[in-house]
């Protein structure tokens, strides 16, 4: 198909530079791709006939990682201040 139609894991490495520039890089093409992420992730992991935990569990870790690498470089330098 076209190359505008195709998914990211479908694109030849040489063919990334031209696919990229077929990107819609607006707020609302932007706002487009983060919902279709998402409802992609809710389908796959929560939405699911016999679901459990685990797409809920690893949002949670995902938001936990992100918040300790956001909160990183306080929590070395009062790492540091509390002993010395």
């Amino acid at each position: 198909g076209p190359l505008s139609a195709r998914r990211l894991m479908d694109v030849r490495l040489g063919e990334l530079p031209m696919w990229l520039a077929t990107c819609d890089f607006s707020p609302q093409g932007l706002l487009g791709g983060v919902q279709k992420a998402w409802s992609s992730y809710y389908n796959k992991y929560i939405n699911v006939k016999r679901g459990g935990a685990a797409g809920i569990s690893m949002l949670l870790a995902g938001y936990c990682v992100l918040s300790y690498s956001w909160n990183y470089q306080h929590i070395k330098c009062y790492r540091w201040r509390k002993y010395h």
